[in-house]
């Protein structure tokens, strides 16, 4: 089955093209760029997009605006392909590219997004337990360096693909193909245009 995968919740969207566990074109962009890199992966791989069985899409934690985009970008294109969808978490495919390591995304305000017993959490930065011994990997990861590290944890260097939410795991990881609808986003705080409204 050809998978066609991307993720826009953190500042490095990714696209992906995999047929039945091969990935056949992948790149990172950015969120905006994402339906000119399908196209491109498709025409690199000498492939139709009516050849698109499933559409699998990361669902953050992440930025509200990057979610946004990448979940109207699937809704749209199942609809346009006749295709399901399958929502994927951005942290289990993290975790999904460096096995037996901590997903760590940036949350910005001096927050992280991780996983709490299994769960997606927005932690404060100051309070996140870190994993002594074990890599953290994600922006997250990136940004908090020296607090993760002066508490005992990994951090692979900056520019270590393993700190990005490649789609070729959501592809792996993508089950439960079904209407986009149903793809819906983690979030785990209310988005910023909203908190500055209440103020």
């Amino acid at each position: 089955m050809l998978i066609l995968a991307f993720d826009t919740a953190t500042d490095v969207a990714t696209v992906a093209l995999a047929r039945d566990g091969k990935v056949l074109g992948e790149r990172a962009s950015r969120a905006v760029r994402v339906l000119q890199d399908v196209e491109e992966l498709l025409e690199g791989a000498g492939l139709e997009a009516s050849e698109v069985k499933g559409i699998a899409v990361g669902t953050g934690p992440g930025s509200y605006t990057g979610l946004r985009m990448g979940l109207v970008t699937a809704r749209t294109l199942s609809f346009s392909l006749g295709v399901p969808v399958a929502g994927v978490s951005t942290l289990d495919a993290l975790g999904a590219g460096a096995p037996g390591s901590v997903p760590v995304i940036d949350g910005k305000r001096q927050e992280v997004f991780t996983l709490v017993s299994g769960e997606p959490r927005c932690v404060a930065a100051e309070a996140f337990e870190v994993a002594q011994g074990a890599e953290h990997v994600g922006d997250g990861a990136v940004r908090f360096r020296a607090e993760i590290e002066g508490r005992g944890g990994l951090v692979p260097p900056d520019d270590d693909e393993r700190h990005v939410p490649w789609a070729r795991h959501h592809a792996a990881l993508a089950r439960d193909f079904g209407a986009a609808e149903a793809a819906e986003p983690i979030y785990l705080r209310a988005p910023d245009a909203e908190r500055a409204l209440r103020r």
